[in-house]
């Protein structure tokens, strides 16, 4: 599906701020009804375009001091589905499969202490991955994607006006 500006704009508002931002506000914003962006967001996730919206956790306050990064080797053969099997062990968030190159896994996991990342570590290497590195990370930051319309909407206070 190719997006329109109207499509790229409500993609550009809800990764902002898709819990308090009303339809009507986003409406407001890209100049278009509310039922317009109401029957947009729903096409949208009917073509799997929006998979889900997700709450921002803070793993520190929650409790899960430790944030890392694990760099993993898998056989080009074999790495959608050890990347699966990575999933189901408990405190992995996300993996990221890498084209190409020997370390083509990257998996974001939380945990409390070492003994719990030396934990994960070890489920990792059971499942047949070869963890080759692990980062600390001191922050993470994510923003949206520009390119989906924020030209397209008015804010108030926004540098760009």
């Amino acid at each position: 599906m190719e997006l329109d500006e109207t499509n790229r704009a409500i993609l550009y508002l809800l990764q902002r701020d898709a819990r308090q931002l009303t339809m009507s506000e986003m409406a407001e914003k890209i100049g278009v009804s509310t039922s317009t962006v109401r029957n947009r967001i729903k096409q949208m996730e009917a073509d799997g375009i929006i998979r889900g919206y997700h709450p921002i956790v803070d793993y520190d306050k929650a409790g899960l001091q430790l944030h890392m990064v694990f760099i993993c080797s898998a056989p080009s053969h074999e790495r959608e589905a050890l990347a699966h099997k990575a999933r189901e062990v408990s405190g992995v968030l996300s993996i990221a499969e890498v084209i190409d190159g020997d370390d083509n896994l990257q998996i974001e996991a939380v945990g409390v202490d070492t003994d719990d990342i030396a934990r994960i570590s070890d489920e990792l290497e059971a499942l047949g991955l070869d963890v080759k590195d692990s980062k600390i990370l001191k922050s993470y930051y994510t923003q949206p994607f520009d390119h989906f319309g924020r030209d397209l909407v008015t804010e108030e206070g926004d540098p760009d006006d």
